[in-house]
């Protein structure tokens, strides 16, 4: 989301209307903004009565997990379920992909020790299973 214009440039461009009786069209080119912003703004001073950008509350996604230690033990405490499992058993509502993203945080790896065969391929650069 684009960043709110300042609070002095909006009670600037509101001043050059209301007080020296500049045209809003004017006041556009003026001051590099469109016509619609200027018209936003008259409606938020009618609505508030002032032109303050209004909060934004788009501060990234909605945390499901706030409480990592929880998180980890609880992980511990389930090692064998798997991500889809794991997000039915949590205690608020995740999806999978959600899970997933939380388990990779806190470095949770399913894979619990190395494959059992090596990669067939023995220091000389040969194939070990044509020796």
């Amino acid at each position: 989301m684009p960043k709110a214009y300042d609070y002095d440039l909006r009670r600037k461009v509101l001043e050059a209307i209301e007080l020296n009786g500049m045209k809003r069209s004017e006041a556009s080119e003026v001051f590099g903004i469109s016509r619609n912003t200027i018209h936003q703004w008259f409606q938020l001073k009618a609505e508030t009565g002032d032109v303050k950008p209004r909060p934004s509350n788009h501060s990234g996604h909605s945390h499901k997990i706030t409480d990592w230690d929880k998180f980890q033990a609880f992980v511990r405490a389930h090692p064998d379920k798997t991500q889809a499992q794991l997000a039915e058993l949590w205690d608020d509502e995740m999806s999978e992909r959600t899970m997933s993203r939380a388990l990779k945080r806190i470095n949770f790896t399913r894979k619990k020790k190395p494959m059992a065969t090596g990669n067939g391929m023995s220091r000389n650069g040969l194939s070990s299973w044509h020796s």
